[in-house]
Parts: structure tokens; sequence; C-alpha cells
């Protein structure tokens, strides 16, 4: 079963990055940019995953670009993840 997050909170998004974050003390780097602002509710970087996928929790007004905005000004690539 696939989980909804809208289900549980419907003013959040649930967006995925293709990164090239490939370490914990890299994706703190991360913790600085995105403390920032308040429409992150949560994140995460799975850097065993060979995407080295980052997981952003947003309110819905937050765009995909603003997140990869806001990776690559902190010198990392990022891309939206597509299956």
């Amino acid at each position: 079963m696939a989980y909804n997050i809208a289900n549980t909170f419907p003013n959040l998004n649930a967006l995925v990055f293709k990164t090239d974050i490939v370490s914990a003390q890299k994706a703190k780097v991360l913790a600085t940019v995105f403390s920032g602002s308040r429409n992150i509710n949560n994140w995460n970087v799975d850097t065993q995953d060979i995407d080295n996928v980052l997981r952003v929790e947003a309110k819905h007004s937050v765009k995909e670009i603003e997140i990869i905005s806001m990776v690559t000004a902190a010198g990392f690539n990022c891309e939206v993840l597509t299956v």
C-alpha cells in the first residue's frame, strides 16, 4: 500500500529529487539551506541509494524549481527524480 502524504498532511507535498550528495556530512549543508525556509516541513537524503535521493515535505506552494535552486545554490546537482 502506497503512503499518501496528502491524507495525513493535506497542506504538504512530497517532492523527490536525484542529487550528487554522497555523504551525511555533505547532506548537513542542506540543514542550513532548508532551516531558513518555513515552507519546508521535513527533508532527508538517502546516500545509500544510487540516485542519492533527496525527499522534501513542503507546503503546496513550494515548487520543485525552488528546491532545485536552493540545492544548486549550495553547490550540489539536483533534478526531479522521475520513475
